[in-house]
């Protein structure tokens, strides 16, 4: 079966080719792509073939089929892994920043998935898949707490957790721009972003319910940062992410919702040296809690924040003698 995604060409936007509209709506794929696709007669403009030229002027709907892609067996890789907790049902593992949690296009090698494969030997049932006992995820350049599980009970169990929002997740933000409120609630849907494919939106029609609260640890007004706690309610992709970035907070250092372009605006010289470090978002999941899913046992693991983002921290400490949240919460 052949997933589908359906766009839909606005009403009032400027008459455009079909091939240049679609490839600023689908960046994963490449201009040549788009266009086979187009002859191959897997995108279709109002149910019909359609030349990569015609010109849309408003209101055509546009569906895209893809075939499923094949599926991948990920390659074990003796690789550096921090653990925090490991036991025959499950592990839980403190990911660095910059390494893909699992196997996708353009990141075969070098995930999390493959560092495990080459650590556990006991992913019975689950092993060798594309995502084997992969329940969550945190993003690329996020760092932190991450738990996986190693049999299909496990993960049935851990899954349901998650899906009823009882597993207990703290993030620790750095983001651009003074938070007024000293605590407060985002909630706001979540899902594809209408034209730009590599990005999550609020504004969606078809996004899902996102909760995230958050409370102020530390104000930097000279330069514009607030140190933030966000606790997870549900876990959309880049839930943290967005909706910071949509009420104009974008986390320091985030290259797709607006973060990195802040760092050239620091007019602090030290600072600014120590941000442009980042590889990604100054965004950081500092604890997990979870009931184990075979003792029934609570487990509660933390991490400290990463060297760079660490120093960053340190340095703002340094520099605000005392700096105390002030306002008014929700």
């Amino acid at each position: 079966m052949e997933p589908v995604q359906q766009l839909t060409f606005p009403e009032d936007r400027s008459a455009e080719r079909l091939d240049s509209f679609l490839a600023e709506s689908l960046p994963e794929l490449s201009r040549s792509q788009i266009k086979k696709m187009i002859s191959a007669r897997q995108i279709l403009l109002d149910g019909a073939p359609a030349k990569a030229s015609v010109k849309l002027k408003g209101g055509e709907l546009i569906v895209i089929s893809r075939p499923e892609p094949e599926p991948i067996k990920a390659i074990p890789e003796d690789l550096p892994l921090k653990v925090l907790y490991e036991d025959a049902h499950l592990i839980v593992i403190d990911k660095a920043a910059g390494m893909v949690v699992h196997p996708a296009a353009g990141h075969y090698r070098g995930t999390l998935v493959n560092a495990l494969l080459h650590h556990c030997q006991d992913l019975a049932g689950i092993g060798g898949e594309l995502r084997p006992g992969i329940v969550h995820r945190i993003d690329k350049d996020t760092s932190g707490v991450l738990v996986v599980t190693k049999t299909d009970r496990s993960h049935q169990h851990l899954a349901e957790q998650f899906k009823q929002h009882t597993v207990r997740r703290h993030y620790v933000a750095l983001v651009c721009g003074e938070v007024k409120r000293l605590t407060g609630t985002v909630d706001q849907p979540i899902g594809r972003h209408n034209l730009q494919r590599k990005k999550m939106s609020s504004h969606t029609r078809r996004g899902k319910r996102a909760v995230t609260r958050w409370k102020v640890l530390r104000r930097y007004p000279e330069d514009h940062l607030t140190l933030v706690e966000c606790t997870l309610e549900t876990g959309r992709t880049h839930q943290i992410r967005v909706h910071f970035s949509e009420m104009n907070l974008p986390l320091l250092g985030d290259p797709l919702y607006g973060g990195r372009s802040r760092i050239k605006s620091l007019s602090d010289p030290v600072l600014r040296a120590l941000a442009a470090k980042l590889s990604g978002q100054a965004l950081h999941a500092g604890a997990l809690g979870f009931v184990h899913p075979v003792t029934g046992e609570y487990l509660e693991f933390s991490s400290e924040l990463p060297d760079v983002f660490n120093a960053i921290v340190v340095y703002l400490e340094q520099k605000y003698a005392d700096p105390q949240p002030a306002g008014r919460s929700d």
